[in-house]
Order: structure tokens, then sequence, then C-alpha cells
């Protein structure tokens, strides 16, 4: 007879939101919207947010606002995740210590995101020399001007290398704070803090960050690709191709696939599997579904191809992502459209 555990429950997951003179008050309140808001009650996992500065005297933030720190520096080595808000002044350095805790934590192996102006800060602390990251699409010039030893990646709302983050601005750093929840607990519980925060629950950080529009649009058009998309998610466990989809919109293929990358950021292919992947995900965490229903009801059409996907996008299987973050549901207790995600219209 097996022994009852005498476990002690896992410690919250431990944040520290990085606060200095000059940091947006936008970025600060996604990363405590996030992290700061407990929804436990609703099945989301419990975070430990703590404000970390020099001191704890107030930290000055644009229009008269300002953050009061409950730690110091001295705190960030309890951290799981250090994240560094934006800045209102990209060019002015950060605080010495700061930029010194942050090299030691690199060096710890801690996991370090920057949001939007945020890689200054970093790129200052030379964590970002010959490694790639982003900004905001304005501020790409200026980067590479002031700090040219970084591989400034023009195009894309979030990048990792060597365990920094990266991200461009305003709403991608709302995509980048989701995407390490779900990195760190799962996509069950990123979607849970998505539908609290009123977002869409998933968007990869390959997508573009600025959409343009080449060729003429109409409302029409945008109300056709977002039923399309639609469609999609409430198929996903059949073989739809990107010519399906075409032949659902009533367009010819190559001009599909250029409205939808004009609409999205992203190509149809991209998306699809994104969405697959994503569907895996859910079917994972809430069922104990044997793999290949799983790779079946997301679309994969089979278990190997399921897994190569998880290897290349998530660099892990699908039973090591189940081990990590299975819920422990009864099996079939998702079907059919509840596999998609819970945004269809989501860019």
């Amino acid at each position: 007879m097996a022994q009852a555990s005498t476990d002690t429950p896992a410690s919250p997951y431990r944040v520290a939101l990085v606060a200095f003179p000059g940091i947006r008050a936008f970025d600060v309140s996604v990363i405590t919207e996030v992290w700061g808001t407990d929804r436990t009650d609703r099945g989301a996992p419990a975070f430990d947010l703590r404000r970390v500065a020099t001191d704890t005297t107030p930290v000055p933030m644009r229009g008269g606002l300002t953050l009061l720190p409950d730690r110091t520096l001295t705190w960030l080595p309890r951290a799981d995740l250090i994240v560094v808000p934006g800045l209102d002044d990209h060019v002015t350095p950060a605080p010495t210590p700061v930029l010194d805790a942050l090299r030691r934590a690199h060096a710890r192996g801690t996991t370090i995101a920057a949001l939007c102006g945020g890689a200054f800060t970093l790129a200052q602390a030379g964590l970002l020399d010959g490694r790639r990251a982003i900004t905001h699409w304005n501020l790409v010039a200026l980067l590479r001007a002031h700090h040219p030893r970084v591989t400034v990646v023009p195009d894309a709302l979030f990048i990792e290398d060597d365990n920094l983050w990266t991200a461009a601005g305003t709403a991608a750093g709302i995509d980048l704070c989701l995407h390490l929840v779900r990195r760190s607990h799962g996509a069950e519980a990123a979607a849970t803090i998505a539908r609290s925060m009123v977002t869409a629950p998933f968007r990869t950080g390959t997508q573009a960050q600025f959409i343009e529009h080449p060729t003429p649009r109409t409302d029409r058009d945008a109300d056709t690709l977002a039923a399309v998309r639609e469609h999609a998610l409430r198929h996903l466990d059949e073989p739809l191709t990107v010519a399906d989809l075409a032949t659902h919109a009533g367009m010819s293929p190559r001009s599909f696939a250029r409205h939808f990358t004009a609409e999205t950021g992203t190509t149809p292919l991209r998306w699809l599997l994104d969405q697959r992947i994503a569907a895996a995900q859910k079917l994972l965490e809430r069922t104990d579904l044997p793999m290949p229903e799983v790779a079946r009801r997301a679309g994969f059409g089979s278990e190997v191809t399921m897994r190569q996907h998880f290897a290349s996008r998530l660099a892990t299987s699908p039973r090591a992502y189940r081990a990590a973050f299975s819920t422990g549901s009864v099996t079939g207790s998702v079907t059919g459209s509840d596999t998609g995600s819970s945004s269809p219209i989501a860019r």
C-alpha cells in the first residue's frame, strides 16, 4: 500500500521586478497584473512577486507615480525569474548596483526578461553582447547605435538567447509575460491569467511587431479571415492545409497567404502549427488521453509528427510536457472545439 505523502506544498514561484528611476509605469503594471494578482481560486499557480531596488525608498516614475520597493537587490538570488521593465529614457545608464546584480543573476543561471526598452538595461550590463535581442521597432536603430555588439532582431515580438528574454513594445510585453508563465507552469495557467486580463492567451514570439497592409483591405476581408481562423480552430482534428483554408476563404492560395500574413503578422502554415501545438498542450495538461489520440485531436496525424514539432518548437517531448504540467484530469474531458484557442480571432 502506498504511503501517504509528507511533502510540504511547493513554494510559490518567485518573481523579482527590478525597479529604478525611469522605468515605465505601463510595464510595471503588466508585470504586477501577471504575477502580482492572486488567482489561485481559479486554478492559477501561486506567485511571489517582489519589487526589488537598491533600497526601499520610493522609486519615481513618469506622471507623478511612484513605486514602493519591498525588497533590496540582496533578494535577487532567491528569484526564479527577474523581470526588467522598459524605460522612459533609453540612454541614461541604470544604477551600477542594478547592473552588477543582473550580471551576477545571469551567472547563476537565473532567467532574466526585459520588456520593451528594458533591453537597453541588459545591454548596459553587457549581457547582450554577442547575443540576439529585440526591442520596440522604433528603438531598433538606437539600440544598434549605442550597443553595436548586440545582434538586434528587427522583426519579432519576443526572443530568447542564453536565458535572456527581450520583448518588443507595449502589448508584446504582455505576450512575453504570458509566454514565461506558459513556459514555467503550462498553457492552462497562462490561459487562465489571459482570460482574467481579457487578452489573447497565445501569440508566438515570431510574429511581426508592426503589421503593415500592403494591399487594399476591407472590413469584409478582415471578417472573412477571422471566420477562417475560427473554422480552423473548430476543425483542428482534421487534416487541414493552407489550400483548404484558402478555399474556405474563397481566395486563391497565394492571395489568401498574402492577406493572412498582412492581417496577422505570421504565415497561415505557421499559425496553424502554433494552434495545433497549443491544442496538444491543453490536452496533455487536462486529460490522460493516450499520445496517439492527443496527436489525432490536435491534428498532427501521428504521435511521431507531434513529437517532432514539440522538440523543434518547445524543446521538450509531449510525455515530458505532460509529466511537468498535467492537472490529472480524466480521459476525454476535453473534446471537439475545446482543443482550440480560447480566442479564435487572436492575432
